[in-house]
């Protein structure tokens, strides 16, 4: 029996709700596969700012450090500004841990119809690898003159040659593990890496980073590359989502088209993100990307794909492929019966059932 030690943020408003379904899951395929879980969850919520004005302790860190994972539900809550919560929480955690990239799987499943016509399951399959701690989310800057006619704000980005390298070095090795995967990679049978870059634009952090991307590629000859710039890149995922295979972006752009491919596979409420440190000195986090939903919260019809295709992504970072593999699985089977949806899918589905269809092809198998 291998054992992990999980530190649980469920956060505010869903996330209360979704993590419940995602470790019901665990608990399920981890009884397939000998692997026990042990929890300890940590009250860190914009609700605890209001009450004691921090989002977590000072030592919070330190509190979660010697975990194998931390699994966060959301944040965000009216009253409290986006900026408060993720610089209280999310962003120390990101940088004190290393967590240096953001991992965004992107997949069109069948009887999950996309609202693009060209995104098709079984075609398109693509990941966007986010650099995620620097760039254009820096902490150089500042205001002046605030409320007066010459006030100004500065924000620097910043680029490091290290940050790049390894941002970029594991998107080709992720796409060299990913052969066949795709459209694009199976159409050439090898990895396939496209670059987002705006070097026609912004003149010095960007032409930096296509150098960089080009001295990497070097290394992996197996693996195709290309660059697009940012705007039209964006246009081309959704003309041709097909066509990608991993996407290796900055902060800022990683972030805008990570939301925006989970538009075109059907919606943010099914996406999943890892935010990883490769090297594993430090525990990695994992969060669905939806959001708290307050509108919604405690009627018990979020969706639970996110969270629980989140625990997959868990799963398969602490060691444990062919059990990650089977959740996602199950996940594609619920959703190609047709039978099951959440409201935001257009059915009328609770949390609660649509979890149990999905531990209902767990125990099928």
């Amino acid at each position: 029996m291998t054992t992990h030690r999980i530190a649980l943020i469920p956060g505010d408003g869903i996330g209360r709700e979704v993590v419940p379904a995602a470790l019901g899951v665990l608990e399920a395929v981890g009884r397939r596969h000998a692997i026990s879980f042990g929890y300890d969850e940590f009250d860190w919520s914009c609700e605890r700012y209001l009450a004691e004005g921090s989002m977590m302790p000072a030592d919070g860190l330190d509190r979660i450090r010697g975990h194998d994972a931390v699994f966060l539900g959301a944040v965000g809550f009216p009253g409290v500004p986006d900026h408060v919560s993720l610089w209280g929480l999310l962003i120390p955690i990101r940088r004190q841990f290393q967590q240096y990239v953001n991992l965004r799987p992107i997949r069109v499943f069948e009887g999950l119809d996309s609202p693009v016509r060209r995104a098709v399951a079984g075609e398109v399959d693509l990941v966007v690898v986010r650099e995620n701690v620097e760039g254009e989310y820096s902490e150089i800057g500042g205001r002046m003159s605030r409320g007066l006619p010459e006030e100004l704000a500065v924000q620097q980005a910043v680029f490091t040659r290290a940050g790049v390298t390894r941002l970029v070095d594991y998107g080709l090795a992720l796409a060299e593990r990913r052969r066949g995967y795709g459209e694009a990679a199976a159409r050439q049978r090898t990895g396939y890496v496209t670059s987002a870059t705006k070097s026609n634009g912004i003149v010095h952090t960007m032409p930096f980073w296509d150098e960089i991307v080009a001295e990497r590629t070097e290394l992996h000859p197996d693996v195709r590359w290309d660059q697009e710039h940012i705007d039209a890149l964006s246009a081309k995922l959704v003309l041709d989502p097909a066509r990608f295979d991993v996407i290796v972006a900055s902060n800022l752009f990683g972030d805008i088209l990570s939301d925006l491919a989970a538009a075109v596979a059907g919606g943010i409420g099914i996406a999943p993100a890892a935010n990883l440190n490769p090297e594993r000195d430090f525990p990695s986090l994992f969060e669905p990307v939806h959001g708290s939903a307050p509108d919604i919260a405690g009627r018990g019809i979020a969706n639970p794909i996110g969270a629980i295709w989140t625990a997959a992504m868990m799963l398969d970072h602490l060691g444990h492929p062919e059990a990650a593999a089977e959740v996602e699985t199950a996940i594609a089977g619920v959703l190609a019966a047709r039978e099951v949806r959440t409201p935001d899918l257009g059915g009328t589905a609770t949390t609660a059932s649509f979890t149990q269809a999905v531990l209902d092809q767990l125990t099928a198998r």
